[in-house]
Parts: structure tokens; C-alpha cells; sequence
């Protein structure tokens, strides 16, 4: 999701505003959010498959819908627990465990509140017939009136719009607040479906985009039922509706892995000539990915693009795109759609490569962040680069580690002092990094972290799938870099405060210091600009020297590639 220069902004007006439902007796005044510690009640099981049927009403704003977990169980236990937000309520709860004669299906007793749906399995899941590791599942009957998002995509929920046609506009979005805001479901994020199906049902006369491959659509009694299949593993948070009266703009575009898969905009009538202009974009921005990273992850179903009426969001295989065709609303125009590719990043950075606990999650936002500025880049030379990381340097905060080692939910990252900083800083760590082991070594070590082993770039069933966190991230930079980054990862992303660089010229002589919190170790390399001819420092314990005689001009990191304490760029004549 793309909150880059104004990420301040938006902080400010979420903290100071109430994010809808409460949680009742565990925290009146906890917000809705994702990632919440795992009770043990979700820990006994790991999901394999969501079936999710829904029925969406848009005259009532209503939902009806049946979810169908299943999942493998880890350890004996008497008890299962979904999350479902408390608006909705369940009818119904069915357990199927295996039998000698067949499947046995049996209603179970559970209670609903406080957000938690605690399902009593009971002594079934301690009999013989369901041993651990075995799999089970899960029937939830549920409906209602689902949360109405407040202020979408940051405060999440069902949108219920007009299209300026005057037709039903709807979307859902829950990064924030998690996916139980209109569907009941393990709302960790370090437990993914290896698999998918999502069936929906509306008026006929809308189309519904989202995620996978539509397998069908059929119409009866007024109602279409579009049946999505996703192929691999997807995160809670990207499961998304989108139902309007779309259009489809189609392309198939051949990856570098040799398949071809197509390549869809869904939008609303009106806009086709726009779309067309958008889907342009959309390839060239693939071709650039693909060669950067390594081929589209999701090949095997689809990549989709679907114009919604909040700005955006990164739901697997279906981005959600409301930037209104602007280019770069918060900046300078660079050539491309800004908020297409930022959300476009996260297919590898979120949907691909996907972080253990929301701790790490400036591992899909400073990556998407970062993918803006190189493909800036790409398109217009360095200086274009280094203006557009000058942006993002002004949005930095320094008040809370990027990657802190405690696990943390997304009101604590994206509402505490870390805020904007797993976007922009996070960029900036990268940008460090690449003047520190060169483009080769860097490039090299980027593409490794979204496929750590290449022969993985060539699959579509879903094994490339993966969970990161930064002690990973930061194996992979040392094994194709040859360094030892521990020091990097430590000052940069375990704690807030940045280094700062004291210089001294004395005699012809000028010396460079480390200045680090806490005395920590911090060997980073310094480029120094002696009359137009650059020079790098090696900084071993922090200090370095370097001699420039009588220099009419001396610079100090002449091309920004240092994440330090912010100062002007030293333009000195030695004395005399």
C-alpha cells in the first residue's frame, strides 16, 4: 500500500481518529487489528485450504457466506479459534473429520465474541481417527452487515459506492484490520492456505474481480456466481472483492520463464480508453520487474489490475488501483503510474516473499518503496534517482526500530513510532546497501532474496512461495555479497538512531569519524569527491583518512549514498 510523502499526513489523522469496532473485554480502547498474539486454541492447526462462498447484497449491504477451513492439526486440543469481526454473526459451525466408513460430519457448539470465534471440537480431535498432523475441517455459516470501511484502504472494511454511472461500486480492504472484518479466518500472518477457492454471488449484471483464475461464471434467479481458484499459497489480507460493472482490457504477456499468462484491467465503463493507456504501463513495468527480480510469481493464474474506489492495495494477483490514472500524485511526474508500481512491488515483496510477523514488514513496504526509485531510474538516469530518494530521505522519523526483534501487530507498526519509517527509511537502508557492495553484488543479492535458489523462478504451483524475516534477508545479502552484514542490519534496522559522520581537514589531511549509538560498530565505506575525482574510503573501526593536498573542492558523499545524520554535503578548500 502506498503511502510514500504523505505517510506523516496520514499517520497523523489515523492516531487521531477512532478506527471503528472495539475489542471488547480484552481492551476497550484497543483498536481493531491484525496479527494479534496467537492464542494456543490457533497454534494446534495449520491451514491447507479456504473455501469461501459469499453472497453479497448490495441493496441491503449485507453479506451471507459459508467458509470452509481445512487444516492439518499440530497437537491435540478440544478447541479451534477463528477470527471473525463481531458485526457479523455465525448461524452454524460443522466439523468433518475422517471416519473408517467415510467422512463423519457433525454440528459442534462455539461462542462468538470479542472478535474470536472459539469453535469445541471437543473429544473428536483426541479420538484415534484424527492424530496429529491429520487434517480436518471447518464449515462457518455466517452473515450480516459487515464493518463499512471508514477511511479505505487504511481503515478497512466494505466499500458500498456508485460508479458515476450510478451503479453499485464495491470493495473490500482489511491490511489494516485484518481479513476477519467480513470473513472468518486465521488472522495470522505466518499461516497462509496452500490453495484457494472463492465463490461470489451478486446481481446479475456486475462482475466480481478477484484473486486466482476464474474458472466460471454462471447466472441463476438473478444471481451471478463468479468461482475464483488460487493456485498457491495467499495471504489473509490479500483475499479482496471488487464487484462493479467492469470491463476487461486482456493482454498475454510471455514471461522470462517462457510461460504465458494474461494480463487483465478491470475497469469501469467510461475509462476504457484510460485503461488502455494504464495497460501500456502495466507491461512495461512487468518487462522491468521480471528482469529485476525474476519472473511474475503468480503465473499460473493471472495478473490483475482492478479499479477501485479507494487509491489502492496489494491483493495477490488482483491490485486493487485507484490513483485515477494521475502518474504520481504526491510528486513529480517520472514517466510512469507511481501507485501502480508500488502496489505491482508487493507481488514479490508481500504476496511472494512474505514476512513471519508484522515486525518485518518493511520487508514488503521499503522493498515496494525502493522498486520506485530504481525503476525511476531506469526510466530517466541516476540524477532522477537521486532526487526522488532526496523525497523519501524528508519523510524519515528515527523514533523506533524498522525491524524490531519483538513480534508486533499492525496498529503497533503501522500507529507507533515506526510508522512511515518501514516505507521510507527501509527504502533508504537499500539505497545504503547498493553503494556499500556495488551494483553486481547488490542487484544479485536483490533478486536472490524474492528466489533464493534460481531454479525456483521457473515453477507456478506456488513452492517459490516463501516467509522472510530480516536474519534472512540479511543471510542472503552476506552469502552473495561475501561480507559480514550483521553490523549493517544492527545500526540501520534493530535500533532508531542514525550514525553521524565527523569530519576534520587538518594539513592537507582529511579524517572521517563514525560517530554510532551505543558505540556500535559501524566500518561503512565513505565516497569522497577531491576536485571531481571520487574516492572511497575504507572506514575499518569507523575511521578513515584520506589525503587531498591543496584540493580546490572537497565533497563528502558527493552522490547521497550514505543513510547518516542529516547534514550538507561538505564543500571545503583546505587551508592555505
Amino acid at each position: 500500500m502506498n503511502r510514500t510523502l504523505i505517510t506523516t499526513i496520514l499517520l497523523t489523522l489515523l492516531a487521531s481518529s477512532p478506527l471503528g469496532a472495539q475489542r471488547g473485554d480484552r481492551d476497550e480502547k484497543e483498536a481493531l487489528t491484525s496479527g494479534r498474539p496467537a492464542p494456543p486454541e490457533q497454534t494446534c492447526y495449520d491451514v491447507t485450504h479456504y473455501h469461501l462462498k459469499i453472497k453479497v447484497k448490495p441493496e441491503e449491504r449485507e453479506i451471507q457466506g459459508t467458509l470452509i477451513m481445512r487444516a492439518k492439526l499440530l497437537r491435540k486440543t478440544d478447541r479451534v479459534t477463528l477470527d471473525l469481526n463481531e458485526a457479523l454473526s455465525v448461524q452454524e459451525v460443522a466439523l468433518t473429520l475422517p471416519g473408517a466408513d467415510g467422512p463423519r460430519v457433525s454440528e459442534v457448539p462455539f461462542r462468538h465474541e470479542d472478535g474470536e470465534l472459539v469453535i469445541k471440537v471437543g473429544k473428536p480431535f483426541k479420538a484415534a481417527e484424527i492424530k496429529t498432523g491429520g487434517e480436518f475441517e471447518l464449515a462457518v455459516t455466517y452473515g450480516g452487515r459487515p464493518r463499512v470501511a471508514p477511511r479505505p484502504p487504511w481503515d478497512g472494511g466494505f466499500q458500498w459506492e456508485q460508479t458515476p454511472g450510478g451503479a453499485h461500486w464495491i470493495a473490500t480492504s482489511n491490511q489494516m484490520q485484518g481479513a476477519d472484518l467480513w470473513w472468518p479466518v486465521k488472522d495470522q500472518p505466518d499461516d497462509e492456505p496452500d490453495t484457494m477457492q472463492i465463490e461470489v454471488l451478486v446481481p446479475e449484471g456486475l462482475v466480481c474481480a478477484s484473486n486466482g483464475r476464474l474458472e466460471s461464471v454462471t447466472t441463476e434467479d438473478g444471481w451471478s456466481t463468479f468461482d475464483w481458484r488460487v493456485s498457491t499459497p495467499i495471504n489473509a489480507y490479500g483475499v479482496a472483492l471488487n464487484i462493479a460493472p467492469y470491463e476487461t482490457i486482456t493482454r498475454e504477456y510471455t514471461s522470462v520463464a517462457g510461460d504465458t499468462f494474461p494480463v487483465t484491467y478491470w475497469c469501469l465503463p467510461g475509462n476504457v480508453e484510460q485503461g488502455e493507456l494504464l495497460m501500456e504501463d502495466i507491461l512495461k513495468q512487468m518487462a522491468w520487474f521480471e528482469a529485476t527480480y525474476g519472473p511474475y510469481p503468480f503465473r499460473g493464474d493471472k495478473y490483475g489490475v482492478v479499479e477501485t474506489p479507494h487509491l489502492g492495495m496489494e491483493h495477490q494477483s488482483i491490485i486493487a488501483y485507484g490513483n485515477k490514472y494521475k502518474g504520481n500524485p504526491w510528486g513529480e511526474d517520472q514517466g510512469f503510474d507511481f501507485l501502480h508500481h508500488h502496489e505491482f512491488a508487493h507481488e514479490w515483496w508481500a504476496n511472494l516473499v512474505t514476512c513471519r510477523n508484522w515486525n518485518d514488514f518493511w520487508i514488503h513496504e521499503s522493498f515496494g518503496t525502493y522498486a520506485q526509485s530504481l525503476y525511476t531510474e531506469h526510466l530517466k538516469g541516476p540524477e532522477a534517482y537521486r532526487k526522488r530518494m532526496a523525497e523519501i530521505r524528508r519523510g524519515l522519523r528515527n523514533r523506533a526500530p524498522v525491524a524490531p526483534r519483538a513480534p508486533m501487530s499492525t496498529t503497533e507498526v503501522y500507529f507507533g513510532d515506526t510508522g512511515g519509517d518501514i516505507y521510507n527509511k527501509g527504502a533508504w537502508v537499500l539505497h545504503t546497501l547498493r553503494w556499500l557492495v556495488g551494483d553486481e553484488k547488490f542487484f544479485l543479492a536483490l533478486r536472490r532474496m524474492a528466489y533464493p535458489d534460481p531454479s525456483l523462478e521457473g515453477t507456478t504451483d506456488g513452492s517459490a512461495c516463501r516467509f522472510s524475516d530480516t536474519e534472512e534477508i540479511r543471510a542472503i545479502a552476506e552469502e552473495h555479497t561475501e561480507q559480514d552484514l550483521e553490523w549493517f542490519f544492527e545500526l540501520y534496522l534493530r535500533q532508531p538512531e542514525l550514525p553521524e559522520l565527523e569530519e576534520k581537514l587538518s594539513g592537507g589531511t582529511l579524517s572521517l569519524h563514525w560517530k554510532t549509538p551505543e558505540e556500535l560498530p559501524f566500518p561503512m565505506p565513505v565516497e569522497v569527491s577531491v576536485d571531481g575525482t571520487l574516492h572511497r574510503v575504507e572506514m575499518k573501526d569507523g575511521k578513515g583518512k584520506i589525503k587531498v593536498g591543496r584540493a580546490k573542492e572537497v565533497i563528502v558523499d558527493p552522490n547521497t549514498w550514505l543513510l547518516k545524520r542529516e547534514e550538507k554535503a561538505m564543500r571545503r578548500r583546505p587551508k592555505r
